[in-house]
């Protein structure tokens, strides 16, 4: 059996690790690796994250986003690179970085037994943010996860998706700097992922930075600023959201067009209109079946209106015409990466 590569210890930093972080970045991975044994969970990530910047995490099972968080965070350790948080290195005890950071994992880590109000209390206690203080984040944040008329009631008898809102609470009631959310939304209903959304970009507007792992990137989309998509320990993309949805297509796009009534000869039609070309401004016909088509090209306003004239000057009566940017799942897919989560 080959001998797995030996594990560097954190303390032998590369000089770039040594290095202060950028004095606006509230979080700093640099060169993070983190390895079990002969597995290497997670193989040199490297990201900043300023004030009001949200990063969408997306990647399979096993791609290294919990692990990434959970460093992050301070409670795995690194096999060798650095993670400041607020400028404070995460790896030494004594430093402040927990005092900025807070962290929901996936499974929510609650007391059964106590009530809301009092779990909530005991977080607020451990913070020493002082009673009064506590009380009035408890009533904030209970009526702003939706939790207000769970107040008394035990833990133990609440659902996942509340749990789960609750787990949010309890991150947030000491009102970090830095919040790391592993798929925050697990369980909730439709109504609570828009208020949840709504709720992200209210925290992303207050200047906080922000990681959410999660796997439905419709909702990453409307929200986050960035998004990293990891697979196998990587971060195979990073930016963002523009950037990592344009890297599906560049600056080109899909015209989805629908015609008030079928028409025998479109294909030589639009072949007329559009002959095979080379050019990287060319629009090309992905598909026609009479009645509709779907053409691809540049994604500009100019070019839209340009392929719509050219439809009617031929003819062609057009009752539906809508532009499709390349987007999230389309990124994702490119990468080859088969599941999220």
């Amino acid at each position: 059996m080959i001998a797995p590569p030996p594990v560097e210890p954190v303390a032998a930093r590369s000089p770039r690790d040594r290095e202060p972080p950028p004095p606006d970045a509230l979080l700093c991975i640099r060169n993070l690796r983190v390895q079990f044994g002969s597995l290497l969970a997670v193989n040199d990530v490297s990201f900043t994250l300023r004030a009001g910047q949200l990063m969408g995490m997306i990647g399979p099972n096993g791609a290294g986003k919990s692990t990434t968080l959970r460093a992050a965070a301070g409670l795995q350790p690194l096999t060798s690179g650095s993670i400041h948080v607020m400028g404070h290195d995460v790896t030494i005890a004594t430093t402040d970085a927990g005092s900025h950071l807070g962290f929901a994992p996936d499974t929510p880590a609650v007391y059964d037994q106590l009530t809301v109000e009092q779990f909530l209390s005991f977080i607020g206690d451990a913070y020493r943010l002082g009673r009064r203080l506590t009380l009035e984040r408890i009533d904030y944040w209970l009526e702003s996860l939706w939790l207000a008329d769970k107040r008394s009631a035990r833990i133990g008898t609440l659902s996942r998706g509340m749990r789960q809102r609750l787990q949010v609470a309890r991150t947030l009631l000491p009102d970090p700097s830095v919040v790391l959310l592993d798929e925050p939304a697990a369980g909730l209903d439709p109504a609570g992922r828009v208020q949840f959304r709504r709720l992200l970009a209210g925290l992303r507007d207050q200047g906080k930075a922000i990681i959410v792992s999660s796997h439905i990137l419709a909702d990453l989309a409307e929200y986050c600023t960035h998004i990293g998509i990891m697979g196998h320990g990587r971060m195979l993309q990073y930016g963002t959201v523009a950037e990592v949805a344009a890297g599906a297509g560049g600056d080109r796009g899909t015209y989805r067009v629908m015609l008030a009534e079928r028409v025998g000869d479109l294909a030589a039609r639009l072949a007329a209109l559009w002959p095979p070309s080379e050019s990287a401004d060319a629009v090309r016909v992905v598909s026609c079946d009479g009645d509709s088509l779907v053409v691809d090209g540049p994604m500009t306003r100019a070019a839209a209106a340009e392929i719509l004239r050219a439809m009617l000057r031929s003819g062609l009566e057009v009752c539906e015409f809508q532009a499709s940017r390349p987007d999230l799942e389309q990124a994702y897919l490119r990468t080859g990466l088969r599941q999220v989560d």
